[in-house]
């Protein structure tokens, strides 16, 4: 490749899969940001470390868990560029100025506890891998990548979003994460094996995300809200619930649908199946409550 750009496969130029109507039948979106795994020979070329420590910034095999959610017609996006390229849920200008080589003059660029944590939007390093890259990207690297991958994902949602509200008169984007098992605190402490995030009721209805957090109660899995995740950029973006947009993340515990390595898809796969479907049938059938009040008027 003469020009260093990355780009996918010839059987797909689309950085992410969308599934469903392009008008959303359901007020309900789903997004898979951190499931990519189309990793491009280039960019493996420019890591310092291999491709099974780039993976561990996967949300692994999250995706898996919305198949049944994708056969009963729910609109899904679903990213195809992996986390290592882009990190879809970091605003664009949330980079790691030590990793450029050539800013130019009059861009500023935003800082966060996750880009000073090394998370930014493309990722520096991991606990035990230090630096993931070999050298400083050049700065059309990084805008090649927002302009292909980051804004036409986020273009998208905005889309689906705004194409919801106007079917259903609201609507409500569910972003699905995974995590690493959380420790216990305290003995007899049950960890939460789901975080509900809604950046502490800015980016969705309360009655939405207690709908949510009772239905994880109710296939006995533990739930908390907004700690220790409270979401990021996606949520930040789409979620706007005075204007109808309701935007719910949730993390779901590794260790509950994969293997005892945490790599592969383990026996709780179904199990995780179920939760997932009973969430987004419940949401798709739930008016959040400022549609409640508009309806009774």
């Amino acid at each position: 490749m003469d020009d260093g750009a990355l780009r996918f496969s010839a059987s797909s130029n689309a950085p992410f899969r969308l599934h469903g109507p392009t008008i959303p039948d359901r007020p309900v979106i789903l997004s898979v940001p951190h499931a990519g795994r189309d990793y491009p020979a280039e960019l493996l070329a420019q890591a310092r470390v291999g491709p099974e420590v780039l993976r561990r910034l996967e949300d692994r095999w999250v995706d898996l868990l919305i198949q049944p959610l994708i056969g009963r017609g729910f609109t899904t996006l679903v990213a195809r560029a992996p986390r290592a390229m882009i990190d879809l849920n970091r605003h664009e200008r949330e980079v790691d100025p030590a990793m450029l080589r050539d800013l130019p003059r009059g861009v500023t660029l935003h800082s966060s506890a996750k880009l000073r944590g090394g998370l930014g939007l493309v990722p520096r390093r991991l606990p035990g891998a230090n630096d993931l890259w070999r050298g400083p990207l050049a700065w059309a690297e990084v805008q090649r990548r927002i302009d292909q991958v980051h804004r036409p994902y986020h273009g998208e949602l905005a889309r689906l979003m705004q194409a919801a509200r106007g079917a259903h008169g609201h609507a409500i984007l569910l972003d699905i994460h995974s995590m690493p098992p959380l420790p216990p605190t305290a003995p007899g402490w049950r960890a939460p094996g789901l975080v509900l995030g809604d950046r502490f009721g800015r980016s969705a209805s309360s009655r939405l995300m207690a709908l949510v957090a009772d239905i994880g109660q109710a296939h006995d899995v533990a739930t908390a809200q907004n700690h220790p995740y409270a979401g990021d950029h996606l949520l930040d973006r789409h979620g706007r619930p005075g204007s109808g947009l309701h935007a719910i993340q949730i993390e779901i515990d590794r260790s509950l649908y994969l293997d005892a390595t945490l790599d592969r898809p383990g026996p709780g796969v179904e199990r995780m199946r179920g939760l997932m479907t009973d969430i987004v049938e419940a949401l798709a059938l739930e008016l959040p409550r400022e549609d409640c009040a508009l309806a009774a008027e």
